[in-house]
């Protein structure tokens, strides 16, 4: 897996993990399986784009969240 994409990864689950929602809620309102977002969170899967853009929308990030950081 690519560094850039670990890093989008780690900032998808910092933010879920800040804002206190649980993996099956936003598996649910990203029209995922929680166990397919467990394994994207654990790095073990490389998710789409679009799976990226939707967990984005749902936690309130925009692409400026994870240019330079």
């Amino acid at each position: 897996m690519e560094k850039e994409t670990e890093k989008i990864i780690e900032k998808i689950k910092e933010k879920r993990l800040e804002k206190k929602i649980s993996l099956l809620n936003l598996a649910n309102d990203v029209d995922i399986s929680h166990s397919h977002l467990y394994y994207i969170e654990a790095k073990r899967v490389m998710p789409s784009v679009d799976v990226v853009v939707k967990l984005a929308k749902a936690l309130g990030l925009g692409f400026q969240d994870f240019v330079n950081n």
